[in-house]
């Protein structure tokens, strides 16, 4: 069982992709494969979640990456030190083809099993 005091400091910090439909296969093969390893290799997060958003969408595809850090100033570490460079490399690579968003969500409840 997760310690209840770790649980209240975890931070999910959600990354929310729009990627038009033609750049689709490469972006999340780039994601996969490049991005997100080199955000988790920033030692900041314990996981990743990544989920395609069931929405029916004609313009892109629409994706959560959720990221969990153990507490809030990971988060602000990795958003200091880390994210600008992070982010520049994306919205250099796929400008004019994406729209993101971000939110900061504090967790309240956490269950690992999956069956």
């Amino acid at each position: 069982m997760i310690d209840k005091l770790k649980i209240e400091k975890m931070i999910i910090y959600n990354v929310t992709v729009k990627i038009e439909n033609q750049s689709h296969n490469e972006w999340l093969d780039w994601m996969l494969n490049k991005h997100i390893p080199d955000v988790l290799s920033t030692g900041m997060f314990k996981e990743y979640r990544m989920s395609k958003i069931m929405v029916d969408d004609e313009d892109g595809t629409n994706y959560s990456i959720q990221y969990l850090c153990a507490n809030a100033e990971d988060l602000e570490s990795y958003q200091r030190q880390h994210a600008p460079a992070l982010q520049r490399e994306h919205a250099e690579r796929y400008k004019d083809r994406f729209v993101a968003f971000r939110t900061i969500m504090h967790v309240v409840g956490h269950n690992t099993k999956v069956d």
